[in-house]
C-alpha cells in the first residue's frame, strides 16, 4: 500500500521540531540544515510550509538518475536511494519538482525522506497535525471530497432566476 507523509500547511507552527528529529534519526545530530524536511518559512505571506519528497509515482528523479540509484520500493510505497550508487552528480535534485530531494551539507551528498522505514519520525513528533502518514489513496478521496463540499457551497449561493 502506498503510503506518504500529508501536509496540511495551515496547521503548521513553523516550529522546526520535524527536522530537528529527522537529522537526529538520520545524521545523529540535532541540525535542521542536514534534515530530509525542510521548513520554508513565507514571512510576507505569513505561513510556514513543510517541503518533503513526495514519494510521486512517477518520480522525474528516477528517470534522471544516470547510475539507477533511486528505484520505486513497491513494499514501502516510496521512492528509494541507494546511497551505494549515488555518484553525487544532483540530477535528481534538479528534476523534483516539488524541492523534496536535498544535499546534506556535511558530506555533500544526494538526501531525501526514505519514510523511516514506515514510521516517519517527523509525522511522530509534528504535535500541531501538520503532519500526517496516510494511505496515498485516501488523500485523493478527500481531496475529492472537499472539492465536492466546495461545489455544493457555490452552487446554493447561486441564485435562480
Amino acid at each position: 500500500m502506498d503510503k506518504m507523509i500529508l501536509v496540511e500547511q495551515d496547521k503548521c507552527t513553523g516550529c522546526r521540531l520535524c527536522e530537528m528529529v529527522c537529522s537526529v534519526k538520520h545524521e545523529g545530530v540535532s541540525n535542521p540544515s542536514r534534515a530530509r524536511i525542510h521548513i520554508i518559512k513565507w514571512f510576507m505571506e505569513g505561513f510556514d510550509m513543510p517541503m518533503i519528497c513526495q514519494q510521486c509515482l512517477e518520480a522525474p528523479c528516477i528517470v534522471v538518475c544516470p547510475k539507477d540509484a533511486l528505484s520505486r520500493d513497491e513494499e514501502l510505497g516510496q521512492v528509494a536511494l541507494d546511497y551505494d550508487l549515488c555518484i553525487g552528480c544532483k540530477m535528481c535534485v534538479t528534476a523534483c519538482p516539488f524541492g523534496g530531494m536535498g544535499i546534506d551539507t556535511v558530506s555533500n551528498k544526494v538526501v531525501k525522506c526514505d519514510l523511516c522505514e514506515g514510521d516517519p519520525q517527523c509525522v511522530r513528533f509534528c504535535f500541531p497535525g501538520a503532519l500526517q502518514y496516510v494511505d496515498a489513496n485516501a488523500v485523493n478521496l478527500r481531496k475529492k471530497r472537499d472539492a465536492a463540499v466546495r461545489l455544493a457551497e457555490l452552487m446554493a449561493k447561486v441564485v435562480v432566476v
